[in-house]
């Protein structure tokens, strides 16, 4: 089977990008938007919509296989791609990657988005965007030519031999972080809420205490309104360096303060993600990790979840080597194409650490099915409902896809057993 033509189609995302740096300075919500000047570069206005880009590759038996390139919800922060356009992602294809792929032999994944991966672009990678959406149409093909889902064809490449099972759910639940709550807990998530904590005045608070109750609340909300005992979710806040804010990054308060919301928690597993922010990627492991140190001094049983600072295999390399977390959110925009999220998935768990396929809310239907193959393939022990932040749509989009891969490769394997 070969690719006959590369096409692109203009799509959106399944959210906005939001400029970080505004919102956690001086941005004020005016209903769903922000007011006030943009901060960081390639921003018109504080919160645009989010943009993709799907790409098509028409194959030789009449099939169309299918990737979507997305960036994350904060870009051009924390040494990330800045804020991608479709249209500048859609010249770039035609110009570099059509001509790599069409009338190319679809063989095996991973040499063909290591192509990708490693293609010159006017003297500069591909962006990630690009990259990522471009190798999720190529592991589509190839899944297309051996007759088999995109989770066997990563599992196989990349010898994981992980069993196809299920991966735990995390949902986000945005500013809407109170029924987002009960959505999450009638529906039964394995992690929740997320929460959107990303401003001290309105959701942190000067010490810390709207973000206790916040988090007394979601507590108890669980157990009143669990329909079964056994229901024990992970409480999982993405906090976006807000801690270290109000603590000026003094890693002593943050681990009290933390070891706090722990108490408040119990008996659930409480994470932290991204608790402080120290501005460049050696100063977040060395963050981190102390941060972990004091909380094992403290006998806290609170989990440190690195995302921001942690983009690229190699940051990832090097979290992982200084043990500067519990778990590692894979951000899977952002490195590049999604063998790279496969390889990120595997030296982590590898390492003994949790490892989270994430990504953002500003993905697409289909780059959040392609996850969702991936996940499973590497044996990932968390896996984001995405896109949006409405949670139901998320978690429908992600759960459904993983049920189909677990129906689709039990049958095979019961014909085969005939």
């Amino acid at each position: 089977m070969r690719i006959q033509q590369v096409l692109t189609s203009p799509a959106r995302g399944g959210f906005f990008n939001d400029d970080q740096m505004a919102v956690r300075a001086d941005a004020r919500r005016d209903g769903f938007d922000y007011t006030g000047p943009p901060r960081t570069r390639g921003f018109r206005r504080v919160r645009e919509p989010g943009e993709a880009l799907s790409v098509l590759l028409v194959l030789s038996d009449g099939g169309v296989a299918v990737g979507d390139c997305a960036a994350v919800q904060y870009a051009g922060v924390a040494g990330r791609d800045p804020l991608f356009h479709a249209a500048e992602g859609s010249q770039l294809i035609a110009r570099f990657v059509a001509p790599l792929l069409t009338g190319h032999e679809v063989t095996t994944f991973r040499d063909l988005a290591d192509q990708i991966e490693e293609l010159d672009a006017d003297g500069s990678p591909l962006p990630t965007a690009v990259r990522y959406g471009v190798s999720q149409a190529v592991l589509d093909a190839v899944a297309r030519a051996r007759r088999r889902t995109m989770a066997e064809v990563v599992r196989d490449e990349f010898g994981t031999e992980a069993p196809l099972r299920r991966v735990p759910i995390f949902a986000q639940s945005g500013d809407d972080r109170y029924a987002g709550v009960d959505k999450m807990i009638l529906k039964e998530v394995d992690a929740l809420p997320h929460g959107l904590i990303n401003n001290v005045e309105e959701k942190v608070g000067s010490r810390g205490e709207k973000l206790d109750a916040y988090l007394h609340w979601v507590r108890d909300r669980i157990v009143a309104l669990r329909r079964r005992p056994d229901y024990h979710p992970v409480i999982h806040v993405d906090v976006y360096g807000t801690i270290g804010l109000i603590f000026d990054l003094r890693t002593e308060d943050v681990a009290s303060y933390l070891a706090r919301l722990g108490e408040a928690t119990a008996p659930f597993q409480l994470r932290v993600e991204h608790p402080v922010d120290a501005g460049s990627r050696d100063g977040q492991i060395e963050a981190c990790a102390s941060l972990r140190t004091a909380l094992d001094n403290l006998g806290s049983e609170v989990q440190i979840v690195v995302d921001e600072w942690c983009n690229t295999l190699d940051d990832i390399r090097a979290f992982v080597d200084a043990r500067a977390a519990d778990m590692v959110h894979v951000k899977t925009p952002d490195l590049g194409g999604i063998q790279r999220t496969a390889e990120a998935l595997i030296m982590v768990k590898r390492a003994g650490l949790a490892a989270y396929c994430g990504g953002t809310c500003n993905e697409t239907d289909r780059s959040a099915q392609v996850c969702a193959h991936v996940a499973m393939a590497c044996g990932a022990d968390l896996l984001l409902a995405k896109p949006g932040m409405g949670v139901d749509e998320g978690l429908m989009i992600v759960d459904n896809e993983m049920r189909r891969v677990l129906a689709l490769t039990e049958a095979r394997a019961g014909l085969a057993m005939q």
